[in-house]
């Protein structure tokens, strides 16, 4: 029996030393207020984190460790990664929890961090602190998105390794082991999981198109190509960035350079089913990585202030 979809209920933007958090279920468009927010120790350099629904637990990454705080700030645990490393730049550990907050899944890149060993994947505990299992990886990664399946329990992971490229990873916790797959592609950038599960988008690693892939085969549902938009593929690019706008709609992300050389920024509404491009879309941003789609018809970008700003499609 399959179970029923999951969805974003809450966001976070971490502003001025706290993990702020925002409850999107309330359907409020404009500037969002938090509703809770963690202070986190001065001591420590945030890198990425995660809040549970609950809003007694936050986790977050520095570059040597990954630590849960309780909601008035009081350290709970920290795991460390062993060995610490003395490289401050190129390595970006990010951490992601489980739909049922019981593991928080953490991509380690301990190549780039001179560890002298593979990256790694690891699944925490969230209430202990302890590996529940690990993984070596074939990147050398200097940092990952990770994304949850919504109507099961694999997760992914897209390891960027630079000009090397990026790899695309699929995996679930199995009885204490990490069961692993990689998808036989180290040319694509996994953008965003449609809303039912069923499909994903990727943008080509040299940005020259963008695609929709079966989930979890991963087979080419279609691509596009620069020029389906109306642009020169030499001068015009597809950027990492974009998603889901709703189970019907992508939103797919160009930039490129005037003949006076300034940049510009366009969004495109395109079929999530056919691939047909239908109108160009008015994201309230000019920065092309400050969009993130929600699946239901609006979308999250940032406010000057830090905090994130929900728009909708209707």
């Amino acid at each position: 029996m399959a179970r029923p979809l999951r969805s974003l209920h809450l966001t976070t933007r971490f502003v001025d030393g706290r993990i702020c958090v925002y409850d999107l279920a309330t359907g409020v468009m404009g500037v969002l207020s938090p509703v809770m927010a963690f202070q986190l120790s001065s001591e420590d350099d945030v890198v990425d984190h995660a809040i549970a629904t609950g809003l007694q637990h936050a986790y977050y990454t520095t570059l040597n460790a990954l630590v849960c705080v309780a909601a008035d700030g009081t350290e709970v645990w920290r795991s460390q990664f062993d060995p610490q490393s003395a490289q401050q730049h190129g390595h970006r550990p990010g951490c992601m929890l489980s739909w049922d907050e019981r593991v928080v899944w953490v991509y380690r890149p301990d190549a780039m961090a001179d560890r002298n060993r593979a990256d790694q994947w690891v699944a925490f505990d969230a209430e202990a602190g302890t590996v529940l299992a690990q993984v070596d990886l074939e990147t050398v990664g200097h940092g990952g998105q990770q994304l949850r399946h919504p109507a099961d329990d694999h997760v992914f992971l897209d390891v960027g390794e630079g000009q090397d490229g990026s790899a695309i990873y699929r995996a679930f916790l199995d009885k204490g082991r990490i069961d692993l797959t990689r998808y036989p592609w180290d040319d694509r950038c996994l953008i965003g999981l449609a809303p039912d599960g069923n499909h994903f988008m990727t943008v080509h690693h040299e940005q020259t198109d963008v695609a929709v892939h079966t989930c979890p085969d991963g087979d080419v549902t279609f691509a596009l190509t620069v020029d389906a938009f109306g642009h020169d593929p030499e001068r015009i690019y597809v950027e990492w960035s974009g998603g889901y706008l709703s189970p019907d709609t992508l939103i797919v992300t160009l930039t490129g350079e005037t003949e006076d050389e300034q940049e510009w920024v366009r969004h495109y509404r395109v079929d999530a089913h056919s691939g047909h491009v239908r109108t160009e879309f008015h994201a309230g941003t000019n920065n092309p990585y400050d969009i993130q789609p929600l699946g239901d018809g609006t979308w999250l970008t940032t406010d000057e202030s830090g905090h994130p700003v929900r728009w909708t499609d209707s």
